[in-house]
């Protein structure tokens, strides 16, 4: 007796890469995030917030966009706030420009948390993607992910900040 496959109407080729990208989904956050509570006591998430407000001007966003960036509810965002509150690595304030909006602004303590844990990150990063890849998959990565990430939704994407030079 045959065993029938369920129907799932993808081919098997999209079955494959759907797949593979569903264990990626599931496997790079958890290596991430291992290490950078090993070394930083941090998670992935929040090691991307305060990397994000460490390459804002004024090292401050919006928590609006913040959460926007970090594809979190505000709820999620303002308990990770308040805990990097409680360590002293950011800090709220109400946005003097439009009073409706809060700010959330990277201490000196936060930006030197960054500072520290980054390397070891990117590092990470760098062995687990970017050495397995030849320039031209990079560029494709981005590309794709780029599509996809516009097919799910107008959000913003963070975007890092144009070097210097």
């Amino acid at each position: 007796m045959t065993a029938a496959l369920p129907p799932s109407g993808l081919d098997p080729d999209q079955l494959a890469a759907w797949a593979a990208i569903a264990t990626l989904l599931e496997r790079l956050p958890a290596a991430l995030d291992a290490q950078l509570q090993r070394d930083s006591g941090l998670t992935h998430y929040e090691h991307g917030l305060l990397f994000a407000l460490d390459t804002a001007p004024d090292r401050t966003l919006r928590m609006s966009t913040l959460a926007g960036y970090a594809s979190s509810t505000l709820s999620r965002l303002s308990r990770a706030i308040s805990r990097f509150e409680k360590n002293g690595w950011a800090r709220r304030q109400t946005d003097p420009a439009d009073g409706r909006f809060t700010l959330a602004i990277l201490t000196d303590a936060g930006h030197e948390l960054v500072g520290r844990s980054t390397p070891a990150h990117h590092a990470l990063v760098q062995e687990l993607v970017f050495d397995r890849l030849t320039r031209a998959q990079v560029a494709q990565l981005r590309q794709i992910s780029a599509r996809i990430n516009a097919g799910i939704g107008p959000a913003p994407a963070w975007v890092p900040p144009k070097a210097d030079g």
